[in-house]
């Protein structure tokens, strides 16, 4: 039976920290991957994972920088992937499944958000490919071991970007429609709540639940493609270049990625958008507010019909599914 999209009302909040959002699990003896588990969120959820026993391998598309920032830090593995090629997420897949049979914890954290219009090396839409299709590849290619983990968890990093706009199923690379950063975002971010509800419906059955995650705003290397004015105009940073009192830590905005990863409150649980270490109330199109998840995000007939597109544009395909 699906999850309901309501507050459970967990207990922890806004302000969590990453490794008190596990709820005092021991996590040894399982394996987790992290994207962009080097930097800003990722990091954090790395380093909470690590820190209760879990071996946690990290992906890289820059292993220099990755390996600079994982010094020191026990029960890590890092390996390259680059989520914009599919021919690196394929090797990605294949060295890990050599080596590893289960998967217990698959974090898709990293992401570009409010880029220059760029295109992969298929000509698709660099947010989009990155952000969702390099992901859904990635899962597919894992999904052997996450079905042999009896129990795994998947966990989609989506944002409250996600209502900007649904995806657009026809024209997801802008060939006909005149390019926008913000919208390409908001797309990208939609389609990562969605995958979320298509691999727990695909997943359940093999004990695989998977979760979408809104880790609320805050300031990290996400930002890079935005100027200092930008920010500035947005409210995010004041004309000193101090961050908002809204924004959380980087600990604080992993919290939420490393509860639906691991805490024992939502076992049997699964196919819901989560906020602040609690599943997300539903909220109106409209909705003016930063918080809560739009209609969209949560359909799962237009869930499906990604699901379809993601499989025709990666030409992977879940295997027996």
């Amino acid at each position: 039976m699906p999850t309901e999209q309501k507050p459970m009302n967990s207990g922890y909040g806004i302000r969590t920290d990453a490794r008190d959002a596990i709820g005092g699990r021991d996590l040894t003896g399982k394996v987790a991957i992290v994207t962009g588990g080097y930097s800003g969120l990722g990091l954090e959820t790395t380093k909470a994972l690590a820190g209760a026993g879990a071996i946690v391998v990290v992906p890289a598309r820059t292993p220099e920088k990755a390996q600079a920032a994982l010094a020191g830090i026990a029960n890590v593995e890092q390996a390259a992937l680059d989520l914009a090629d599919p021919a690196s997420i394929d090797a990605f897949a294949s060295g890990f499944l050599s080596r590893t049979k289960k998967l217990d914890i698959l974090i898709n954290n990293a992401a570009i958000m409010a880029s220059p219009l760029m295109r992969d090396a298929r000509g698709y839409e660099a947010q989009f490919a990155t952000n969702h299709l390099g992901h859904f590849q990635l899962t597919a290619r894992l999904w052997p071991a996450l079905k042999a983990a009896n129990g795994a968890r998947v966990v989609s990093l989506s944002s409250i970007g996600h209502r900007i706009c649904p995806p657009d199923l026809e024209d997801p690379n802008f060939e006909h429609t005149e390019y926008n950063k913000w919208m390409s975002y908001g797309r990208a971010k939609s389609a990562n709540a969605l995958f979320a509800i298509g691999l727990d419906k695909r997943g359940a059955p093999h004990n695989v639940r998977a979760f979408a995650v809104h880790p609320g705003g805050i300031m990290t290397d996400l930002q890079r493609y935005m100027p200092e004015e930008e920010k500035r105009a947005m409210g995010w940073i004041d004309e000193h270049g101090n961050v908002n009192d809204r924004f959380k830590t980087p600990s604080q905005g992993a919290a939420t990625s490393v509860w639906c990863a691991t805490n024992a409150q939502l076992e049997g649980k699964g196919g819901v958008y989560c906020e602040d270490c609690d599943i997300a109330k539903q909220v109106p199109s409209d909705h003016k507010e930063f918080d809560g998840v739009r209609p969209w995000a949560i359909d799962p007939v237009l869930a499906d019909k990604l699901w379809t597109l993601s499989e025709r544009m990666t030409g992977v395909k879940f295997e027996a599914a």
